[in-house]
């Protein structure tokens, strides 16, 4: 009994590499909302990597982390550094294409914790009074990212930030879009 288990284990770890390099080469993750607000109100948020720490969800993950910019004001060429504790890691954003106000595609190199490249891309469709918009992510899955990704699963840990940064971007612009500004207590 013992040994057909120990058979058993033997095959079950010779056929997880292969199992485990059939996986899919890349990845993409993808999270849309709708916004009561044209796209010209929300556009501003996505070509500003300053106007990221208004909504993104990563922005509070490490309060002292330091931040760079340069390039571009705003728009392509647009440059973002950071460096943080290590659930934010270390990285750069630059902003490679924007076709105002419905698209603006990043690239996004990863230092820290683990090296990585991958794209973004924020896309702004109109519908009606509102504007759909979509966050993705993508880039190649190499074979440690594959066998992670049995126990971990990708599309949930960061469709679940992108799923925060698009409620929040949603919240700030339709506050904006309303001219609804969050009242200040009174002093009396």
């Amino acid at each position: 009994m013992t040994l057909y288990i120990l058979i058993a284990a033997v095959a079950a770890f010779g056929l997880l590499p292969a199992y485990v390099a059939t996986r899919p080469d890349t990845f993409r993750v993808q999270r849309t909302v709708l916004i009561e607000a044209p796209p010209e109100r929300i556009f501003p948020y996505l070509e500003d990597l300053r106007k990221f720490s208004q909504w993104s969800p990563y922005e509070q993950l490490d309060p002292a982390m330091a931040r760079t910019y340069s390039g571009a004001r705003k728009g392509k060429g647009a440059v973002y550094e950071w460096s943080g504790n290590s659930k934010v890691g270390k990285g750069r954003m630059e902003i490679a294409q924007t076709a105002p106000p419905s698209m603006v595609v990043i690239r996004l190199d990863f230092v820290r914790p683990f090296e990585t490249q991958n794209i973004v891309e924020f896309t702004l469709q109109p519908e009606a009074a509102r504007t759909r918009v979509t966050w993705a992510m993508r880039g190649a899955n190499p074979y440690l990212a594959k066998l992670i990704q049995l126990v971990f699963s990708m599309d949930r840990m960061v469709g679940r930030d992108f799923e925060a940064g698009l409620e929040s971007l949603k919240s700030l612009t339709e506050r904006r879009a309303t001219g609804a500004l969050p009242r200040l207590a009174s002093a009396g």
